[in-house]
């Protein structure tokens, strides 16, 4: 960004863009974490009443963590 964007950024919003930028990347985290706890657990009932096998509970904390582990070497890299 120029000076006169970075200047009128700051001014409109009264923050820095590498602050919003940090801003936004811990929200898509918080998000992802409320997200994957949800998932796991939801999982988790359903194994534990036998409405699910074991192999599919373990997909979904597999697809989890790869999912993670993805956006975290794209958004913090």
């Amino acid at each position: 960004m120029t000076a006169a964007q970075l200047s009128a950024f700051q001014a409109s919003s009264g923050i820095t863009p590498a602050l919003m930028a940090t801003v936004l990347v811990g929200t898509v985290f918080a998000v992802l974490l409320l997200w994957g706890a949800w998932a796991i657990r939801t999982a988790y009932v359903g194994w534990a009443e036998s409405r699910i096998n074991q192999r599919q509970f373990f997909g979904v904390v597999v697809r989890f963590v790869a999912l993670y582990l993805v956006l975290t070497f794209f958004l913090l890299s």
